[in-house]
């Protein structure tokens, strides 16, 4: 297929049960919330996903996890070098930057997808390295809960010797787990057809990233997150008639209202929320809902 024609907005909703959407770093790994109280899932976090789904999916990704990576590079650096194509553009004290960036974006879909910026110092007197950046034309806000979380903690025990010891049995180590009792998050992104045709990013790459939106937490289960706790309930995807539109991203994501029904308290499912998606003129919405 071509390059990108049409401009696409997407909306994702996500319910979380028991579990860990996000963890903040700097909150001992508690699950991020907004100052009043509202739960988060950072932009780069469901970037990280789409890339694992489409890593799963057999496409080349330059941003891979150390425990997912499949072409033996240790580092970015090392996998750019490790692209022929890529090491003999940027040989020598002037990097073609406008050529790097074709091959790498024709290389890996992420890059072309998200952008990247390629800055390496150079290894060697002839090479003063690598400094391209590239924009890429999908762009993915932070998720935001509908209503503020419940940010609970457990405390856990660990009653097996991690080594052995002069008596034979460590004292037990505490510790503490994070998690969300309930939260329905609502996520937003685009795709811009301007910069679609700088990087290369085609009708077929959208599918692809609408696909691995669906199925966004295959293959992500983890302690933090067991399987079935955290679902996409919802996927919602406008394309417009042209690369331009009359409405704009924001008043697209407007469209999609989140409201708890009247006679709930305290939502503890997807379905003690009504979803109601409003009508754009001149926009195709294509709706993925949750069947139960």
């Amino acid at each position: 297929m071509g390059v990108l024609q049409n401009k696409i907005d997407f909306t994702l909703l996500i319910s979380v049960t028991h579990a860990n959407p996000n963890g903040d770093p700097l909150a001992d790994n508690r699950p991020r919330e907004s100052w009043d109280g509202y739960g988060e899932i950072s932009d780069v976090c469901i970037k990280r996903k789409i890339r694992n789904r489409l890593q799963d999916m057999g496409e080349r990704i330059f941003v891979q996890s150390e425990e997912r990576c499949d072409d033996g590079c240790t580092s970015l650096k090392a996998r750019a070098e490790a692209n022929t194509a890529l090491a003999a553009v940027a040989k020598g004290k002037n990097t073609n930057s406008r050529e790097y960036a074709e091959i790498a974006c024709k290389e890996w879909i992420d890059v072309r997808s998200f952008g990247q910026l390629f800055a390496f110092k150079g290894g060697s007197k002839e090479s003063s390295g690598v400094s391209v950046g590239i924009k890429g034309p999908v762009t993915i806000n932070t998720g935001v809960s509908i209503d503020p979380i419940n940010n609970l903690s457990m405390q856990i025990t660990k009653s097996v010797n991690g080594a052995e010891t002069k008596d034979g049995k460590a004292s037990d180590t505490m510790g503490m787990k994070h998690y969300v009792n309930f939260g329905v998050y609502v996520v937003h992104g685009s795709i811009n057809c301007q910069l679609a045709e700088k990087t290369g990013f085609t009708e077929d790459d959208a599918e692809k990233i609408k696909q691995a939106l669906l199925t966004l937490f295959e293959n992500d289960e983890s302690s933090a997150r067991p399987a079935g706790s955290m679902e996409v309930c919802g996927l919602y995807w406008w394309t417009h008639p042209s690369k331009t539109s009359k409405w704009t991203p924001a008043q697209v994501h407007r469209a999609v209202m989140v409201e708890k029904k009247p006679e709930v308290d305290r939502p503890r499912l997807f379905k003690d929320y009504t979803v109601s998606v409003a009508d754009l003129d001149g926009i195709r919405c294509e709706k993925y809902e949750s069947l139960i």
